[in-house]
């Protein structure tokens, strides 16, 4: 988080549209696929060169390149030239950690959305997907090397009936979108699985390490807040825009994304809300316990307060009745054990312990 705050700083005085080299991605490889299809025709086209791509120049069909990590700046060129990227649109593609946002352009729609992958129980990981909606094609950015679009290349491949052949760009526009939403239900399925585990052991036996996973579960809330909350707008606009590049059809599958997204949020919601009632539980527990500690050890020392009484008497030095009595021993030991019994019946009557 503080990170992207630092990139950030580095831009300030500087004018808009400028691109910052990243030096974590700057040795990382980048891979372009191109799929050009129909609903009579599949092609398909990988390599790191997108001048050398044939599908290009066919024009026939619908056209999806998809590009695997942070692209260079000579392939920024190629796309900047052949689909005329504005340069804020450069900045934004270049730049990871981006808020998920929305941006028309007269050739194209501009989307930013992050992308969670679960990874090891409640934990997930987090990148930035860009997604371009243009005249019959879509372009879409991948910050991360990942097989997550596969489902979309298998449908594509396997008929020529069914929706995504038959419809055009705006219709895997959307299901590219789809795809990352339904990702959001994967990973709050994981945390929901978590804070049942800890709901668990902080009613059972609550300990200090509970408090750390709570803490660390409402991290990790807000930073889901921080991602879903924006998605909702993001589609929100992009179903009340002009119908130019998003068809009558896909609008309607795109109000059920937007639905999708809505109980997302009601889910972070809620997670959130069991959280700060585990913690407060997690808090109750801890002074019921010491209350409970407290009260032993009150009626312990109300008991023996009557019996150190009795004991303090016959410790005098001094001569009394009983001093000389062969059974006085006895008879003090007696006193003080029918003293206990009858303050503990009391105690018991009266329902303190």
């Amino acid at each position: 988080m503080f990170r992207d705050i630092r990139r950030k700083a580095k831009l300030a005085g500087l004018p808009p549209g400028i691109v910052l080299e990243n030096e974590e991605q700057k040795h990382e490889p980048t891979k372009i696929t191109v799929v050009q299809y129909s609903q009579e025709d599949y092609q398909e086209w990988k390599g790191e060169d997108l001048d050398a791509c044939p599908l290009l120049s066919q024009g026939t069909g619908c056209l999806w390149i998809h590009i695997q990590g942070m692209p260079h700046n000579h392939l920024m060129e190629q796309l900047v030239k052949r689909y005329h990227l504005h340069p804020l649109t450069v900045e934004d593609i270049t730049t990871s950690s981006q808020r998920p946002k929305v941006e028309e352009f007269e050739d194209y729609e501009f989307v930013t959305l992050q992308l969670l992958t679960p990874h090891k129980k409640s934990q997930f990981t987090i990148s930035q997907i860009n997604l371009l909606l243009g005249k019959d094609y879509v372009i879409s950015f991948q910050e991360v090397d990942s097989d997550f679009f596969s489902p979309i290349y298998k449908r594509l491949q396997s008929t020529s009936h069914q929706r995504m052949r038959e419809q055009g760009s705006d219709y895997l526009f959307y299901r590219l979108i789809d795809i990352i939403v339904d990702y959001y239900f994967v990973v709050l399925e994981a945390v929901g699985g978590q804070i049942d585990e800890v709901e668990e052991k902080i009613i059972v036996n609550p300990k200090p390490q509970s408090t750390r996973k709570i803490y660390r579960l409402k991290r990790r809330m807000l930073v889901l807040r921080k991602i879903i909350w924006p998605a909702r707008e993001v589609v929100s606009h992009l179903l009340q825009a002009e119908e130019k590049r998003i068809s009558a059809f896909t609008r309607v599958y795109l109000r059920d994304t937007y639905d999708h997204i809505v109980q997302a949020i009601d889910t972070v919601e809620t997670f959130r809300d069991m959280l700060t009632n585990m913690l407060d539980i997690y808090l109750s527990s801890l002074t019921n316990r010491m209350n409970e500690v407290m009260k032993t050890l009150t009626i312990i020392a109300t008991i023996f307060i009557p019996m150190t009484f009795v004991a303090s008497i016959y410790g005098m030095n001094f001569k009394i009745p009983e001093y000389q009595w062969n059974y006085g021993y006895y008879y003090a030991l007696g006193i003080m054990a029918i003293i206990a019994i009858v303050m503990l019946i009391y105690f018991k009557k009266k329902r303190w312990i």
